[in-house]
């Protein structure tokens, strides 16, 4: 398993990390115990998981999976925003912050969180006091690195910026929805993360299953499939999308690989991405994202002639 640098000042992780979504949803303690020994075994150093998932079952079964074998690994955890139509006054996201970090630690059975994420931006409070409760969770050694996921450009910007100023927390990483498919980040957040030497960390690298191959025009969605299941994840998967998806898997196959292979070959290729965050709901998923992640090293040639999305 290759091993990268999070940014300029995180952590070295695993290419490939497991997304404990499905932690305490689709899986019970058992399956996820089963799922994290098979992630441990291929050489995954790197796992992600949030207070929110599963209703903290996610945590819970992820801490209790890794065991002894917990200092071994780098865990990521996200703190959950302020609850909805809850008024902000100075303060009161400082204090969710601090209360979220308490709780993700009792849940994961571990003194310390490696990663700790903002999973979602707060407009209504300023980012400083952000800042300033990551920073004592640093020095209360409860976290060793601050990130945030789904923050726009701008709030990339202004954190950074903040953080510098005051002294305080700086994020090492983000998490972004980036694929094949979904490419909207490439316009302004990328750019910006690549300036201002954050690590990227991709999610939703198989775009629910569209770029697995399993998924074809014209052919109804596999049984028990995520787009088989859920309206709104169907709606990914118009014709447009289809025939992309069949122009990229032939792209592959001429090359002697598949279209899986492609889609984390694409993003271990883009400049500053450090782990590639892929969940899973079966040890066979799990060797497959791996053996997916460590197939095929992009050329130069390869990725120029990438069929363009549209």
């Amino acid at each position: 398993m290759q091993a990268r640098q999070l940014g300029s000042a995180g952590p070295t992780v695993s290419l490939v990390g497991l997304g404990g979504n499905n932690f305490g949803v689709r899986l019970d303690e058992r399956q996820t115990a089963e799922v994290v020994q098979a992630a441990l075994e291929s050489g995954i150093t790197h796992f992600d998981t949030a207070e929110v998932y599963g209703n903290g079952r996610s945590e819970e079964f992820l801490g209790k999976a890794l065991g002894s074998q917990r200092g071994e690994v780098t865990i990521a955890s996200k703190f959950a925003r302020r609850p909805d139509g809850e008024p902000y006054r100075p303060g009161i996201l400082r204090e969710r912050i601090l209360e979220g970090c308490e709780i993700s630690l009792r849940r994961l059975g571990s003194d310390y969180i490696d990663i700790y994420y903002q999973h979602h931006p707060d407009p209504a409070a300023p980012v400083e006091e952000t800042l300033e409760a990551l920073q004592l969770l640093l020095d209360q050694g409860k976290i060793r690195y601050a990130a945030c996921s789904n923050l726009a450009a701008s709030e990339i910007e202004a954190a950074v910026d903040a953080s510098k100023t005051a002294g305080r927390a700086s994020f090492v990483a983000a998490q972004i929805h980036w694929n094949l498919l979904f490419r909207e980040v490439e316009s302004e957040l990328v750019p910006v993360l690549r300036r201002r030497a954050l690590g990227i960390v991709p999610y939703f690298p198989l775009e629910s299953g569209l770029l697995t191959g399993k998924y074809r025009r014209g052919k109804p969605f596999p049984a028990g499939s995520r787009l088989a299941s859920s309206g709104r994840y169907a709606s990914l998967a118009g014709d447009a999308t289809l025939d992309y998806v069949e122009r990229l898997s032939d792209f592959a196959g001429e090359r002697g690989h598949s279209l899986l292979e492609l889609a984390f070959a694409w993003l271990a290729a883009q400049d500053g991405v450090g782990s590639i965050i892929a969940g899973a709901t079966s040890r066979e998923q799990v060797l497959t994202n791996v053996l997916a992640g460590n197939a095929w090293r992009l050329s130069t040639e390869d990725l120029a002639a990438i069929p363009p999305r549209f």
